[in-house]
C-alpha cells in the first residue's frame, strides 16, 4: 500500500510466445489444392504468428530451378525456406499412356519428412512448442515425441482427409480448409465485374 492508501497494482504483460511452425510445403499445396481453393501464402504467415505465436515458420520445399522466384517471395513473407533436392520419377512401361496417347510427364518428388524431422529436433531446445503442418502420417514418430514431452502445440491438416495414423491426436488436430475464408488466395484482378456501358 502507498501513501494514498491505495494498493499498489503491477500489471504484467503476458509473456510472448516463441512456438515454431514446420511446414510439408507440398503436403499443404497439394491438400488444400485437392478441395479447391489455393492457400494465400502471406496470409498464412500473418495467421500463423497471430494465432499460435509463430515467431519461426520453417518450410520445407523440393527446389525446383524454374521456382527460383517463388522460393524469394516465401522468404519475402517470412518463411524460413529449407529446400531439399527433387528427382524425376518416370512412368514405368506397363503404365497406361495418358489420354489422347500422350506420354504421362515425370512425376518430380523431393521427399522433405526427414528433413522436418531433423529440423524440428535441431530446434527442440530454442522454441516453446511446434506447431506441424502436415496430414502425412509419416510424422507420427515425431508428433507421438512432441505430444509426450507436451511440446506440441497444434497439428494443422490442410483439410479432413488426413493419415488415420494421426487420429489419435485429434484433439490437437485443426484442419485448414475451415479457415478458408481467411486463408484463401484471391485474385483481385478478377474481383470486380466491369461496368455496363452508360
Amino acid at each position: 500500500m502507498n501513501r494514498t492508501g491505495r494498493t499498489n497494482r503491477t500489471t504484467q504483460k503476458p509473456t510472448k510466445q516463441n512456438n515454431y511452425a514446420f511446414i510439408d510445403s507440398q503436403n499443404l499445396n497439394l491438400g488444400v489444392q485437392k478441395i479447391g481453393w489455393k492457400m494465400d501464402w502471406r496470409k498464412f504467415r500473418l495467421w500463423l504468428e497471430k494465432e499460435y505465436g509463430v515467431t519461426h515458420a520453417f518450410m520445407f520445399i523440393g527446389y525446383m530451378a524454374e521456382n527460383e522466384s517463388l522460393y524469394e517471395l516465401m522468404h519475402e513473407h517470412g518463411y524460413l525456406i529449407v529446400l531439399k533436392p527433387t528427382m524425376e520419377i518416370k512412368a514405368k512401361p506397363e503404365d497406361e499412356p495418358a489420354a489422347g496417347g500422350e506420354d504421362q510427364k515425370p512425376v518430380v518428388k523431393g521427399n522433405i519428412d526427414a528433413d522436418l524431422v531433423l529440423y524440428a529436433m535441431k530446434e527442440y531446445h530454442n522454441y516453446d512448442k511446434a506447431v506441424i503442418v502436415s496430414g502425412d502420417g509419416d510424422f507420427f514418430g515425431l508428433i507421438e515425441y512432441l505430444t509426450s514431452q507436451d511440446k506440441l502445440l497444434k497439428l494443422l491438416t490442410p483439410n479432413q482427409r488426413y493419415s488415420t495414423l494421426l487420429k489419435e491426436f485429434d484433439e490437437n488436430i485443426v484442419s485448414l480448409d475451415q479457415h478458408r475464408r481467411e486463408l484463401a488466395y484471391r485474385d483481385r484482378r478478377f474481383t470486380r465485374k466491369p461496368q455496363p456501358a452508360r
